[in-house]
């Protein structure tokens, strides 16, 4: 069990501006690591000789890392002090991210971003924890919060406009190098501004986080394979046997756990419950539909990486205003209303997105079905978050918000993985297809390009590229409608249910 601890006294900052800075700029950094690196994914492809399928690692080798270890992270903070731990974090993000920006193999590169996720891991939920070991509880600790979240909301537009500049301005490595200045100077603040926390018995078993990361890779892994060598491949076979094992060993480890990394109790609430399977379902989408865009206007409608920013700038936006709409609204309405609105809008737009083609246009099949998706999913991040905490004891609040991070980074690899299996599968048998009039109407570069690359060359390649997309967002919309169905018939949260986190959606919004 865990035990309800007194709040931490709180030591007066001399300089708490400079505190609450750095702290922000931990969150800004990994935050914006998420959607940075998205932008300059076509030219990390051609760099390093990724193929599609496989380029979906550069993306799930960091969040799965990260969410796995997500809780342990937290766990690590309370007991060895938050404030060291929150710099070791920072040091593995800013060694990884150098690493990566010097990487020559694809292996390299992949190996760099695992270390970038368990970097963000311990330091994202110390950054938030240590908020309340620096400002007093009151006006100061809200408006620190406010910052943190904004941070956060913010965080991944600053990375859509910055990634476009770094890669169109300088190379696809500074998405990475980036990091580097940035980690030095929070290393060498964090000691001379923040306070650090006081240590706390308990005790965190590596196991616990070991065996659901590894299981999830390996599932992840299977799908992932599966779209290149087929279901029938015998590595596909074991992968998800071994996905099996290490995931009923990890409920095993965690049933028995005297301090559990992932308390299981908090899945016996048909309303908790049901949140985190809404939070992974859309973020299984959520992520497919950033990554396969992303390809789609670069290498289709040719956009830069400066433009395809600005593309998707528009869905961050309308995330922000229904995330301001539900907050708002929530007492008046209850959470069910915004979570099958949200959840029907999401479904609507990535149904309305498997129609792209290679003669869509950015405002006809791009913009649109993006604005429908990320107006559903701003009516869900708060009311999901809520609903998260709701009825749970104040000292076990983290633990459930923290839950339903995991459960959306988690969700994003897995969805990104299975969307990965279909677009292989349907962008085969388009090469197939394209394939003869390629021989006949090609030039000896062009097929001298597709037996280095084994990807067609435009026009063709705009049609093969095209269609998986399509073909993808198909399961992306089956996972949206699981999320509608779960709110439909799981959901029963009430409006009074949540007037007890009134004025605390802060720090679980961050």
């Amino acid at each position: 069990m865990i035990r309800e601890q007194k709040p931490e006294p709180v030591r007066r900052n001399q300089r708490p501006g400079i505190a609450l800075a750095v702290i922000a700029a931990c969150q800004l950094m990994v935050v914006l690591d998420a959607t940075i690196v998205n932008i300059a994914l076509p030219h990390i492809q051609d760099a390093l000789s990724f193929s599609t399928t496989d380029l979906t690692w550069v993306v799930s080798s960091y969040t799965l890392t990260f969410g796995g270890l997500l809780l342990l992270g937290g766990r690590a903070g309370d007991i060895l002090g938050r404030r060291r731990v929150f710099m070791t974090g920072i040091l593995l993000f800013t060694f990884a991210s150098l690493l990566g920006g010097f990487a020559q193999e694809p292996w390299q590169l992949l190996a760099a971003r695992v270390l970038q996720g368990m970097g963000g891991a311990i330091a994202s939920p110390t950054a938030l924890a240590l908020i309340t070991t620096t400002f007093p509880e009151g006006p100061e600790r809200n408006r620190a919060f406010g910052v943190f979240a904004a941070v956060s909301a913010g965080g991944g537009a600053v990375g859509l406009l910055a990634g476009g500049m770094l890669t169109e301005w300088l190379d696809w490595r500074w998405v990475l190098f980036v990091n580097v200045p940035i980690g030095v100077l929070i290393t060498v603040l964090a000691p001379m501004f923040i306070n650090e926390s006081e240590r706390h018995s308990g005790r965190f078993d590596i196991a616990d986080a070991a065996t659901s990361t590894a299981g999830m890779a390996t599932l992840v892994y299977g799908f992932i394979r599966a779209a290149d060598e087929g279901w029938r491949d015998s590595l596909t076979i074991g992968s998800f046997a071994a996905a099996v094992v290490l995931l009923l060993a990890f409920v095993r480890i965690e049933s028995r756990a005297r301090e559990p990394i992932t308390p299981l109790r908090m899945f016996t609430d048909r309303n908790r419950s049901g949140t985190y399977v809404i939070m992974l379902s859309l973020a299984a989408a959520m992520f497919g539909m950033f990554f396969y865009i992303v390809l789609f206007v670069q290498n289709v409608l040719g956009y830069t990486p400066i433009q395809a920013g600005l593309a998707f700038l528009p869905v961050t936006v309308v995330i922000a205003l229904g995330a301001g709409l539900s907050q708002r609204f929530l007492p008046v309405f209850g959470p069910k209303p915004f979570m099958l609105t949200g959840t029907a809008l999401a479904t609507a737009g990535l149904a309305w997105q498997a129609l792209i083609s290679a003669d869509s246009t950015y405002a006809g099949g791009v913009l649109g079905p993006m604005l429908v998706f990320g107006f559903g999913m701003g009516l869900n991040f708060v009311t999901l978050t809520l609903t998260a905490v709701s009825g749970v004891a104040q000292h076990e609040a983290g633990a459930a918000s923290g839950l339903l991070n995991t459960a959306q980074q988690v969700g994003g690899a897995l969805g990104l993985s299975i969307l990965t299996t279909v677009f292989g599968t349907a962008s085969r048998n388009e090469t197939e297809k394209q394939l003869p009039d390629f021989l006949a109407d090609g030039s000896a570069e062009q097929r001298a390009e597709f037996a280095r690359t084994h990807r067609l060359p435009a026009p063709w390649g705009h049609d093969v590229l095209a269609q998986g997309i399509s073909a993808a967002f198909v399961p992306a919309a089956v996972m949206a409608l699981l999320a509608l169905a779960t709110a439909w018939l799981v959901i029963r949260v009430r409006k009074s249910d949540l007037e007890a986190l009134s004025g605390t959606a802060g720090p679980g919004v961050g």
